[in-house]
């Protein structure tokens, strides 16, 4: 595996109905000297809009297709953009922009293929009720696909160029966060994490799954597991 320059990471942010979060966002991720790829996924506020006029590369998809297609859609435009590394980002203002630095220094010293940023390696202020979803959802992608990682369902993480090449994400909505660790496992990808900080505001927890969807995620995982 090649090393990757910093100066050649794209940064993908997957978006719907982000109007309040989306300009604070870019702005603290252009602190860096990334390229910075939204994609909006079918919003029906103005996240299009804003993004449009924050000149970076946007995206757009004419319907909500949901989180897998957006990231598939921005990981294949960093891509084409030729970038070394990709990091994806949420529009939600959950994360902060100098958690990618660390993120991206174990690829580009060649030490992992794949970067998570966990919120459980070291001490946070999650609330119970998401902290025990989020490790209900490691529990599962250990189950089901032998791998056991301690934040499965976080949205910071960063691929080398090769790692996201050899990714084949086919799921659509909120279980693309297992199946990418899926991948991992299947084309032997090396894996690390490293620990991030979230921000939780009442409009990032109103964000993500919930219990029915929970219940819609687990069954669309067991058809990809099985099928």
């Amino acid at each position: 595996m090649q090393r990757s320059s910093e100066n050649n990471v794209a940064v993908v942010i997957p978006a719907f109905n982000e109007q309040k979060t989306i300009a604070g966002v870019i702005d603290d991720v252009k602190k860096y000297p990334y390229r910075i790829i939204v994609v909006d996924d079918g919003s029906r506020d103005l996240t299009y809009q804003i993004a449009k006029n924050s000149n970076v590369i946007v995206c757009r998809h004419l319907i909500n297709r949901g989180l897998g297609s957006a990231l598939s859609t921005g990981i294949r435009a960093a891509l084409e953009e030729k970038a070394d590394i990709i990091v994806t980002f949420d529009a939600d203002g959950q994360h902060k922009a100098k958690d990618i630095p660390p993120l991206i220094e174990p690829i580009m010293n060649g030490e992992a293929h794949v970067v998570i940023g966990s919120r459980f390696l070291e001490k946070n202020k999650m609330p119970y009720y998401r902290r025990l979803a989020n490790q209900t959802g490691n529990i599962i992608t250990f189950l089901l696909f032998g791998i056991w990682v301690s934040d499965s369902q976080s949205g910071l993480r960063a691929f080398h160029s090769q790692a996201a090449r050899a990714l084949n994400i086919e799921t659509c909505t909120m279980e693309v966060s297992t199946e990418i660790i899926k991948e991992v496992k299947k084309h032997h990808l090396s894996l690390k994490e490293i620990p991030i900080q979230a921000i939780y505001t009442d409009y990032s927890l109103s964000k993500g799954q919930n219990f029915a969807l929970g219940i819609k995620t687990l069954l669309k995982l067991l058809m990809l597991k099985f099928r």
